[in-house]
């Protein structure tokens, strides 16, 4: 595919975990009610879901004389509409010293997190396979409410956050042409570990890798995340590229990820306002 991208360098690579993030969060702005700024200042997306992830800031290239005031209007945004928000920053930010800024007017920040990206073409393939473990790609409506499951326990989401990212997942999935593909993982028939793969800004992110409590330590997770990286390889994509947890660090070193950049969170939530006064 002449779009993605076959540029390894590590320049190259921090570009590209950036720009997945950029491309996959503000569709959130699909949702009803949802609202989407892409600007050369930044780049938003808002909804009335009131959870973090359905409501991020991305991409400031901010004058330092417009720093307060963007974020005074994010602020606005976010109290008219009752819903928390997330503010990422990463290596192209600008300011660079914006998540001071963030904290000054009560963004409270949250974990790092570790881009990482590999050459899928250096992919192992000898993982041993769990006794009762298939592996299938959700391609339609019912598929996808059964890899629900292991998504909604694995991540410990409230139900309402889980309804609005299915409706999200079920209007950019299933197709071929469209980005989003998700991986079903069952033991023994029964449905415990979800992953997915979206195709965006010539790179392959993996997101929503999950295995239910009961089935962990046994690779599964590992094996979700193989497959959907083969399967982006054989469309045609050079990169993989995640952001993930420290706690998912040593994990996806093993399967050839390396670390090239950090993003950071920022929270802002009517909560904490509240609480402020």
């Amino acid at each position: 595919m002449s779009d993605t991208l076959q540029d390894v360098s590590p320049p190259a690579l921090v570009n590209g975990i950036e720009k997945n993030l950029f491309d996959f969060l503000p569709l959130f702005g699909l949702l009803p009610q949802a609202e989407v700024h892409d600007g050369p200042d930044l780049l938003w997306s808002l909804t009335n879901v009131p959870f973090p992830v359905c409501n991020s800031i991305l991409r400031a290239n901010l004058a330092p004389e417009a720093v307060d005031g963007a974020i005074e209007a994010a602020i606005a945004r976010g109290k008219a509409r009752n819903v928390p928000m997330l503010w990422w920053t990463g290596p192209a930010t600008r300011p660079a010293d914006l998540g001071v800024f963030l904290e000054a007017h009560g963004f409270q920040r949250q974990e790092d997190v570790p881009g990482m990206a590999m050459d899928l073409r250096l992919l192992q393939s000898d993982i041993p396979v769990p006794p009762g473990f298939t592996l299938e790609k959700v391609n339609n409506a019912e598929a996808l409410n059964q890899w629900r499951h292991p998504f909604s326990v694995g991540f410990g989401m409230p139900d309402f956050a889980v309804e609005a990212l299915m409706d999200l997942f079920e209007r950019i999935s299933f197709q071929e042409q469209l980005p989003l593909h998700h991986y079903l993982g069952r033991l023994h028939g029964e449905p415990v570990a979800a992953g997915s793969v979206y195709l965006g800004a010539g790179v392959a992110s993996v997101y929503n890798v999950v295995t239910v409590p009961q089935a962990r330590r046994q690779g599964i997770g590992t094996l979700i995340t193989l497959a959907l990286l083969r399967d982006a390889l054989a469309a045609g994509y050079r990169v993989g590229i995640l952001h993930t947890s420290t706690m998912g660090l040593n994990v996806y070193r093993q399967l050839g990820f390396q670390e090239y950049c950090t993003m950071s969170q920022y929270l802002w939530s009517p909560e904490q306002e509240s609480g402020a006064n």
